[in-house]
C-alpha cells in the first residue's frame, strides 16, 4: 500500500519506520528543509516514561491566580480572539480534576511503558547514535505540600508498574552531587533509576538516513507545504502541496500542532493546540563535574535539564499564545538565570546559549489522538504534548498496527479520534 505521511519530526518518522518495515511504500512530506526541524529539534531530551501525568491535573485550580498574575510563573497565558484557544481552555479546565488525571496517567503509562520497548526494538534493528543512555532521573520538590503530592502519585503509579522512590534531599544528593549548592531550596524528591535521555533532533537525523539507506520503498519530500486536501465521497483522494498533488491510498497526519488547521479542511475538527516551549543548549564536557549526569527536573518553575552527549539541554515554560514562534529572550535568559543558581559552578560559556522555541501540540486532557478518522483513509497521530520524544515509537506502532489491521499490542480505545 501507499502512505503518505504529513510531518517529519519524531512522530512522523517513527511512523514511516514502522510502515516501511511492514513492506509499505512511504512518502514524507515535509516544509521544512530536514528531519525534526519543528517540534522535536530542541526539546528537553528526557525520555521520561514514568513520568506522564497530565497538565491537566487538580492542582491548577490552585495555582490558577500565579499563573494568571506572576509574570515569571512557569504558564502564562496570552487571551486571543480566536475560537479554537477558548475551546481548548474550555476543555482543559474541565479535565483538571483527580479522577480524569488518573485515568489519564494510566493510559499515557500504557502507551509509555510500550513506546520503551519499541525504542528498544527499533534500536536492536538500527543501531542509531543519538545520545541515548540511562541517565536516572529526579524531580525535585520545594515545599512539603508538593512533596506529599508527589508521594501519593508515587504510590498511585506504583499499582501501574513504575519502580520509585521518594526521597530526603540528602539522599537525592547522595544520588546527583551536583544540586549540593541549592540543597536548601529543596524538601526533597522523587528518583526514578529507570529513566532515559536522548537527543531527539539527532535521532531524527539519524532515523531519517536509515531510512533512506535501508528501506528503498521510503521517499522523502522537503520544503513541501501542504496547503489543502482534496476529499471526494468520504475519502481523501490527493494532498494540494506547494509541488503539486500527491495521491496514496493512505494518508497519515503527523505534523504536530498544524494538524488542526489541515485536518480543518477536511471537516474534522482537532483538539490540538500548540503550547509553546522554550529551550538553551550549552556545552557540558564530559570533564564538567559541576553539572548533573542524572536528569533533573525543577517541579516548582517546571524547568527540566538534561545532559545529552557533552551538552546541557534546560528546557521549561508552558505559554498559550497561538503560533507564535518569535523566542522573546527574556524567557531565554531566564533559563540561563535558573541554570546559573542550580549549578554556580558551570564552566561552559553561557554567551553560546543556542536558545529555541517549539510548539507542543497538545489536546486538552494530554491523551495523543493516535488512529483512523472519519475520512475513510486518513489517519492521525499527533496530540502528544510535551511527550513526544517519550511516546513516538510506542504510537507509530499502534498505527501501524491499526493500519495493517493487525491486533494491537496494547488497547487503542483511549487513544481513538
Amino acid at each position: 500500500m501507499k502512505v503518505c505521511i504529513i510531518g517529519a519530526g519524531v512522530i512522523g518518522l517513527t511512523t514511516a519506520y514502522a510502515l516501511a518495515r511492514r513492506g509499505h511504500d512511504v512518502s514524507i512530506v515535509e516544509a521544512h528543509d530536514g528531519a525534526g526541524e519543528g517540534a522535536s529539534f530542541g526539546n528537553g531530551s528526557q525520555l521520561s516514561y514514568s513520568y506522564v501525568a497530565p497538565l491537566a491535573d487538580a492542582s491548577v485550580w490552585a495555582s490558577m491566580p500565579s499563573y494568571l498574575l506572576n509574570p515569571d510563573s512557569p504558564l502564562s497565558w496570552r487571551p486571543a480572539l480566536e475560537l479554537a484557544q477558548w475551546k481548548w481552555l474550555c476543555s482543559f479546565l474541565l479535565a483538571c480534576n483527580q479522577r480524569k488525571s488518573r485515568q489519564t496517567t494510566a493510559e499515557l503509562l500504557r502507551l509509555a511503558f510500550y513506546s520503551r520497548n519499541c525504542l528498544a526494538n527499533l534500536q536492536a534493528q538500527l543501531a542509531l547514535d543519538f545520545d541515548l543512555r540511562q541517565a536516572g532521573k529526579l524531580v525535585m520538590y520545594s515545599s512539603d505540600a508538593a512533596l506529599k503530592g508527589a508521594a501519593a502519585q508515587v504510590a498511585y503509579q506504583a499499582q501501574l508498574g513504575c519502580q520509585q522512590q521518594v526521597l530526603s534531599t540528602k539522599a537525592c544528593l547522595d544520588i546527583e552531587p551536583a544540586l549540593a549548592h541549592a540543597a536548601a531550596r529543596w524538601v526533597g524528591g522523587v528518583y526514578t533509576p529507570s529513566e532515559d535521555v536522548g537527543d531527539c533532533a539527532l535521532f531524527c537525523r539519524q532515523l531519517s538516513q536509515a531510512l533512506t539507506q535501508h528501506y528503498p520503498n521510503v521517499k522523502f519530500l522537503y520544503r513541501t507545504r501542504v496547503n489543502g486536501l482534496l476529499v471526494q465521497a468520504g475519502k481523501l483522494q490527493a494532498l494540494q502541496t506547494s509541488q503539486g498533488d500527491l495521491s496514496a491510498d493512505a494518508f497519515v497526519m503527523a505534523n504536530g500542532t498544524h494538524a488542526a488547521t489541515l485536518a480543518a479542511k477536511a471537516g474534522l475538527q482537532l483538539p490540538v493546540y500548540p503550547l509553546k516551549g522554550y529551550s538553551i543548549t550549552l556545552d557540558a564536557p564530559a570533564t564538567d563535574t559541576s553539572l548533573p549526569i542524572v536528569s533533573i527536573t525543577d517541579s516548582a518553575r517546571k524547568i527540566v535539564y538534561a545532559r545529552i552527549g557533552e551538552r546541557l539541554r534546560v528546557a521549561g515554560r508552558v505559554e498559550i499564545v497561538g503560533h507564535d514562534m518569535q523566542i522573546n529572550a527574556t524567557r531565554a535568559q531566564r533559563l540561563l538565570k535558573e541554570t546559573r543558581e542550580l549549578f554556580p559552578m558551570l564552566r561552559a560559556d553561557t554567551h553560546a546559549i543556542h536558545p529555541w522555541v517549539g510548539m507542543r501540540p497538545a489536546t486538552p486532557t494530554g491523551i495523543p489522538i493516535i488512529g483512523a478518522s472519519p475520512v475513510s483513509n486518513l489517519y492521525l497521530n499527533t496530540g502528544h504534548g510535551a511527550l513526544g520524544w517519550t511516546l513516538a515509537c510506542g504510537s507509530a506502532e499502534l498505527l501501524a498496527q491499526q493500519i495493517d489491521g493487525e491486533q494491537g499490542a496494547i488497547d487503542s480505545t483511549p487513544y481513538q479520534y
